[in-house]
């Protein structure tokens, strides 16, 4: 039985008009999870939204990675220091630090380099991460001063790093720039930036959240990217399916330091193995398949846009960036975000084939857009699995606009 916000609202007695905003996303984030567990197809399942069950067994087979059989880590030596080498290997880097998260990564680098630059201002763009989905926590815990280069749906120039009307003590970059759409400059136009930062005698700190899937795009490896940055933060759960968990990475001296304020911020966790173990399987196991999952990524956007183009009843798509830079990117479709979110999941419920299983976020009068991600379970698709899919979608997206529109006009 498909069950629309209409029969969730009613079993409490109201109707889905008298649901709250928070009520009403919540009820179809429920359905949508719900869908999304159900189906036989979809283009990514992430880890985060599986079982218990599902989850613990990430740690199957992990004693080809780490000597179980040694003593547990306590406060963030054994299992949690071959870790923190091995990616420090991997980035070319002196020393890494693992963190229970990025957030606390990231501020903890950011203060170090503050304290030896003489420096709290932190260069940064507009859509990263701090200044977006941190709560200002920069400035409100750690003291230091956040500064915009640029707000524009794209990397800074080294043009406008130059012509930056303050001094600071810290470039940060976010690669890729998830918010813009998961985009990434040009090797080129990357390392003119690190140049003009050098320039202004600051240092360069890379937001590395996602930069495990950037060496396709920059035809580099992970040591050639690390390298320009005189620091590195990657994280352990958004491409390597990871608990969770964040790394620290760059000279020695500056990881020590780190690993002192690591404790100040609360961050010296009695025992961490579960989490480190499965970020060691996700280096092992995820970390290589990242250039296909973007590889792939290009051909379902490339059928995405094929298939919305010969859909009747939809005007235009975006797909952004055109040509992917990782597994991941964005999706806009010019119908309010409530319209496109109900189609999506009655997609999945209707069909087994969910095609967006990501929330839909209103981007303006009649515009929504959603972030697509290819991994291993979109292997299985064909391009013309996704045009098929695309026209599933279509016709239950031209049901839902044309019941919005009823609606509306009855309410008028």
């Amino acid at each position: 039985m498909i069950r629309t916000m209409s029969d969730a609202a009613e079993q409490d007695g109201r109707t889905a008009g008298q649901l709250t905003d928070e009520e009403r996303l919540n009820q179809r984030r429920k359905r949508r999870i719900s869908a999304y567990r159900s189906a036989s197809r979809v283009l990514a399942r992430p880890g985060f939204l599986g079982t218990l069950r599902e989850r613990l067994s990430l740690l199957d087979e992990v004693q080809d990675l780490h000597d179980l059989d040694e003593p547990s880590d306590i406060y963030g030596n054994g299992v949690v220091g071959a870790l923190e080498e091995k990616v420090a290997q991997l980035l070319g880097k002196e020393a890494a630090a693992f963190f229970p998260t990025g957030t606390m990564a990231q501020q903890v680098a950011l203060r170090c380099w503050a304290g030896r630059t003489g420096n709290p201002a932190v260069a940064l763009h507009a859509l990263a991460h701090p200044e977006v989905h941190e709560r200002h926590a920069l400035s409100q815990v750690s003291g230091l001063r956040p500064v915009r280069v640029t707000g524009e749906p794209r990397l800074m120039t080294a043009d406008e790093v130059r012509a930056f009307d303050e001094p600071f003590g810290t470039l940060m970059l976010e690669l890729p720039l998830r918010d813009a759409g998961f985009v990434l400059p040009s090797w080129e136009e990357l390392t003119a930036v690190v140049e003009a930062a050098r320039e202004r005698d600051a240092v360069v700190h890379f937001d590395g959240a996602r930069l495990w899937e950037s060496t396709t795009h920059f035809g580099r490896t992970l040591d050639e990217i690390a390298d320009l940055a005189d620091s590195v933060y990657v994280s352990f759960y958004k491409s390597l399916d990871g608990y969770g968990g964040a790394a620290l990475a760059g000279p020695k001296t500056l990881v020590d330091e780190a690993k002192v304020w690591r404790h100040r911020y609360g961050g010296q966790i009695f025992q961490q193995f579960p989490t480190v173990l499965s970020a060691l399987a996700g280096l092992e196991r995820e970390l290589p398949r990242l250039p296909e999952y973007v590889a792939h990524a290009r051909v379902v956007a490339e059928a995405l846009r094929e298939g919305f183009a010969a859909a009747a009843g939809v005007p235009w798509t975006l797909v952004h960036p055109e040509v992917p830079h990782t597994n991941e990117f964005q999706l806009w479709l010019p119908h309010d975000a409530d319209v496109v979110a109900e189609a999506a999941i009655r997609q999945g419920e209707e069909t087994g084939v969910l095609l967006f299983t990501d929330a839909w976020d209103a981007k303006g009068p009649g515009v929504a857009m959603t972030e697509v991600s290819v991994r291993a379970a979109g292997l299985e698709w064909t391009a013309d699995d996704v045009k098929a899919a695309v026209a599933q979608f279509v016709s239950r997206l031209t049901e839902e606009a044309g019941r919005a529109k009823a609606a509306k006009g009855a309410g008028q």
